[in-house]
């Protein structure tokens, strides 16, 4: 599967996940929500991987953990805010540099429709 079509899979899985819950719930719900529904498709994923920082040679646990990475191809960032803003783009994209991973998804559940809280990047 293409990277793609994967982030196709992996958005059609949080839009059902938002048409179930809804806006309002903690991040935590929509998490467990959210991986279930991928493990319905088959898709491979891992909750709160750990992310060592290295820093000249230094491998530090600073206790960065990434959502929901999937399938060592995608980086899911998940929110339940208000509305996104730069700085939690800058989190998706240091997570991308930090972790060698091309492709992340910022999705934002606290939103009306989840088209405005979806934000894919590419390195």
């Amino acid at each position: 599967m293409r990277d793609s079509e994967l982030t196709e899979v992996i958005i059609g899985s949080a839009i059902d996940v938002h048409k179930v819950l809804g806006p309002g719930l903690l991040e935590s719900a929509y998490e467990e929500c959210f991986c279930y529904e991928l493990e319905l498709r088959g898709v491979v994923n891992e909750r709160q991987k750990i992310l060592p920082l290295l820093y000249k040679g230094l491998k530090l646990d600073c206790g960065y953990r990434m959502d929901v990475v999937v399938d060592n191809r995608v980086v899911i960032e998940l929110k339940s805010i208000e509305k996104i803003l730069p700085i939690h783009e800058a989190q998706l994209l240091t997570y991308l540099k930090l972790s060698g991973i091309r492709t992340g998804l910022l999705l934002n559940f606290n939103v009306t429709i989840l088209k405005e809280g979806l934000r894919r990047m590419v390195l």
